[in-house]
C-alpha cells in the first residue's frame, strides 16, 4: 500500500509553497461558492415566496377568527324557541307544586324553621334535615335523616299554620306521615288564582322573546343585514312560534285548572 507524503512545514522548499497556494484557493473558492449559493436569487426568490405564504396563512386565520366570532344571524329564531322552552317548563312545575295541594307542597314543608335546642337557639331548616316527597293521594312522607331530628320536626309541623298534623310510620322509624286535609272551596279559590299568577307570568316570557327577536328582525333590515323578503318570512315564522307557545301555556293552564277544581 502506497502513503501520500505532504511535505512538512519546516520545509522550505518550492514544493511546500506549492501547496499552501493550493490548499489556500481551495478554502477560497469554498467560500466564495458557499456565499454565492446562500445569496443566490433562487434561494432569496424562495424565501420571500415562503414568507408571503405565512403572510397569507396568518391572515387566513385572523379571517378565520372573525368569522366564528360574527355576530348572531338575524334570522335565527332559536333564541324565541328557547325561550318558549323554558316559560313552558317553568310553568309545568308550578302547576305541578299547586296541584300536590297548593300552599300545602312539599317545598312549603321544607321551608319550615325547626328548633335543635331550645336552650341554645339552633335553627335549621326543615329540608336541610329531612327529604319531604309526595307519597300518593293526600300524604306527604317526611324523611328523616337522623332519629334526634324526630321530635324538632315533629314539634316544628305542629306549630306552623299549615293545620297538619305528621303522624309516625309503623315500618319505617325514620320517616313521618302528613296527611293533607280536604281542600275547600276558599283553598281551590286560591290555588287557581295561584295558577292563573303563574300562566300570566308564563305568558309575559312569551311576549318578551318574541320581542327581542321582533327587534332584531327590524335592525337587521335597517342595517341591511338581511333581505326585506328574508326578514318577512322569519317574522311569520316568529308570529307562528309565538302563537303556537302562548297556546301550549294557556292549554297547561286551563288543564291544571280543571284538575283543581275537581280535587
Amino acid at each position: 500500500m502506497q502513503y501520500t507524503t505532504f511535505p512538512t512545514p519546516h520545509s522550505r522548499s518550492p514544493l511546500w509553497a506549492a501547496f499552501v497556494r493550493a490548499a489556500y484557493g481551495i478554502g477560497l473558492r469554498r467560500q466564495t461558492l458557499s456565499r454565492g449559493f446562500s445569496s443566490s436569487p433562487f434561494l432569496n426568490g424562495a424565501k420571500k415566496r415562503g414568507n408571503a405564504k405565512q403572510g397569507l396563512e396568518s391572515r387566513s386565520d385572523v379571517k378565520v377568527s372573525q368569522a366564528s366570532a360574527s355576530p348572531q344571524d338575524p334570522l335565527d329564531l332559536s333564541q324565541l324557541e328557547t325561550g318558549i322552552a323554558t316559560a313552558v317548563s317553568r310553568l309545568k312545575d308550578e302547576l305541578a307544586k299547586l296541584r300536590v295541594g297548593g300552599r300545602l307542597s312539599p317545598e312549603t314543608i321544607e321551608g319550615l324553621r325547626v328548633d335543635l335546642s331550645k336552650g341554645a337557639k339552633e335553627m335549621a331548616r326543615l329540608g336541610e334535615l329531612a327529604q319531604v316527597v309526595p307519597k300518593g293521594g293526600r300524604m306527604i312522607a317526611v324523611l328523616v335523616s337522623e332519629e334526634s331530628y324526630l321530635k324538632p320536626i315533629s314539634s316544628a309541623i305542629l306549630s306552623s299554620n299549615l293545620s297538619l298534623a305528621p303522624q309516625p310510620e309503623p315500618h319505617h322509624p325514620l320517616q313521618l306521615n302528613i296527611p293533607i286535609p280536604p281542600p275547600t272551596k276558599e283553598s281551590r279559590d286560591r290555588t287557581v288564582l295561584a295558577a292563573k299568577a303563574a300562566m300570566e307570568k308564563a305568558s309575559g316570557s312569551v311576549r318578551d322573546s318574541r320581542g327581542i327577536v321582533h327587534k332584531r328582525l327590524q335592525d337587521s333590515v335597517k342595517r341591511k343585514i338581511a333581505r326585506p323578503d328574508d326578514a318577512r318570512k322569519s317574522q311569520d315564522k316568529m308570529e307562528k312560534l309565538a302563537e303556537k307557545g302562548q297556546k301550549e301555556v294557556r292549554d297547561m293552564f286551563e288543564a291544571a285548572k280543571k284538575a283543581m277544581e275537581q280535587a
